[in-house]
C-alpha cells in the first residue's frame, strides 16, 4: 500500500476477515512479543517507538514531517511497520504485537475497537488536543483523527466547451457534460452511494441515513456511462490524462501532479466527501509511552502543517492551515474556504452496512 487511501482497499477486502481473526486465535503472526517488550523496554517506554503506517510517498513525507524531527526532539527512534490489518489483528489478539502506534483510517480503528485490539486514550497525556483544536468528531476514546481525505469531481478542463461541472448533477448529466465517466469499486473505497443521492436532489445534511433503494436507482442512469471502475489512487488521472473518460470520482490530491505536467484536469469539490485518518494504540503495546509521545508529536499544528507540505494531506487541525502559505492552504481540500463544500462520512452507518451494500454493488456492476 502506498498511501491511507489505498489503504482502504485492505481495509474494504478484509471486512469479513477482520471479524473471522476472532474466531481464529490460534493464527500465526510475525514476531513475539516478548523481544518487542525487552527491546523497547516495557510500557514504561523506551528508544524505540514502532508504528503501522501504509509506506509508499505517504510514508515517505510521515517519515521528514514527524519522524525525524520527532527523533530529533525526543532522542526517541521511529521504526516503521508496513503491515496489512488481518496479521496485525492476529498478533494484537495473541498479545503480542509488533507495532505501538497505528496509523489508519477512522473507520478501521472501530473495527479494532470491536475486536478489543486498542487501548482506551489517556487523553490527559496528549497535550495536543487542545493547541490543535482536533475537532470533537475525530476524538473518540480509542483514536484520534489527524488528517482527511476527500472524495470528489475530477474533470477535463478542455472537455465541455468552457463549462465545468457544478455539482454532482452535473456529473450524472451526460448530454450537457458529454463523454464517459469512471467510479469507484469496493477495492478502492466505499461505494459512493451518496453522490447519487446528491446528485438526485437530496440536501447533504439529510443523506443520512442512506436510501440504498434510491441510491442504486440513481446509479443505474449511470451506469451505461461508466467506462471503468477504478481501484486505486492513480487511476482516475490515467483515465483522464488518457481522455478515456472526461469525468471522475478522485481522491481530492491526486490531480496536482498531473496539472504541474500541464494536463489539463481540475477538481470540483462541492459535495466531497471526507473520510479520517487517525492514530492508535495497539492493546499491549510493547512502548506505549513512546506511542503517546510520537501521537502527541504527530497531533502538533507545525507537525500536521509539515505533513501537509510533503503531501496532499488535510490537516484535522484547524490550527495548522494557518501556518501554511496561502498558497499551500488554498491547494488543500481542507481548507477553510472549501470545508463547508463538503460532508464527513457517517462511520457507524457504513461500518453498520459496509457488508450487505458491498455486496448489493457487485451484484449491480455485474449487471
Amino acid at each position: 500500500m502506498s498511501d491511507p487511501q489505498i489503504g482502504r482497499r485492505a481495509l474494504l477486502r478484509g471486512a469479513g476477515g477482520l471479524a473471522a481473526l476472532a474466531a481464529v486465535p490460534s493464527l500465526a503472526a510475525c514476531g513475539t512479543g516478548t523481544s518487542r517488550a525487552s527491546a523497547g523496554g516495557g510500557k514504561g517506554g523506551g528508544k524505540t517507538v514502532i508504528i503501522r503506517d501504509s509506506g509508499g510517498s505517504y510514508g515517505a513525507a510521515l517519515q521528514k514531517a514527524v519522524y525525524t524531527p520527532f527523533t530529533q526532539e525526543t532522542g526517541i527512534g521511529v521504526k516503521v511497520l508496513n503491515l496489512d490489518d488481518a496479521p496485525l489483528l492476529a498478533q494484537i489478539k495473541q498479545g503480542r504485537p509488533q507495532c505501538d502506534l497505528i496509523n489508519n483510517s477512522m473507520m478501521t480503528h472501530l473495527k479494532y475497537v470491536k475486536q478489543g485490539a486498542l487501548e482506551t486514550l489517556d487523553k490527559d497525556r496528549l497535550k495536543s488536543l487542545k493547541s490543535a483544536k482536533i475537532p470533537d468528531n475525530q476524538i473518540t476514546d480509542h483514536a484520534i483523527g489527524h488528517s482527511f481525505y476527500g472524495q470528489c469531481i475530477g474533470y477535463r478542463t478542455d472537455a465541455f466547451g468552457g463549462k465545468k461541472p457544478e455539482s454532482w448533477a452535473d456529473f450524472w448529466d451526460t448530454k450537457a457534460f458529454h463523454g464517459g465517466r469512471s467510479m469507484v469499486s469496493p477495492d478502492g473505497d466505499l461505494p459512493e452511494l451518496e453522490f447519487a443521492l446528491l446528485a438526485d436532489g437530496v440536501p447533504m445534511d439529510k443523506l443520512y441515513p442512506l436510501d440504498v433503494d434510491r441510491a442504486f436507482e440513481v446509479l443505474t442512469r449511470l451506469r451505461s456511462d461508466i467506462k471503468k471502475f477504478w481501484d486505486s489512487g492513480p487511476l482516475p488521472g490515467v483515465l483522464l490524462s488518457r481522455q478515456e473518460v472526461t469525468m471522475s470520482t478522485v481522491w481530492d490530491g491526486r490531480l496536482a501532479d498531473l496539472q504541474k505536467q500541464g494536463v489539463p484536469v481540475e477538481r470540483q469539490l462541492n459535495g466531497m466527501r471526507r473520510q479520517f485518518v487517525g492514530y492508535a494504540i495497539a492493546k499491549d503495546a510493547a512502548n506505549v509511552d513512546g506511542a503517546y509521545q510520537l501521537m502527541n508529536f504527530a497531533l502538533r499544528p507545525e507537525s500536521q502543517a509539515a505533513l501537509a507540505k510533503a503531501f496532499p494531506s488535510n490537516p484535522s487541525s484547524p490550527v495548522a492551515y494557518a501556518k501554511l502559505s496561502e498558497g499551500e492552504r488554498n491547494a488543500l481540500a481542507g481548507a477553510p474556504k472549501y470545508y463547508d463544500k463538503g460532508f464527513d462520512a457517517d462511520v457507524d452507518w457504513w461500518l453498520k452496512n459496509e457488508t450487505a451494500v458491498t455486496k448489493r454493488w457487485l451484484e449491480w456492476a455485474r449487471g
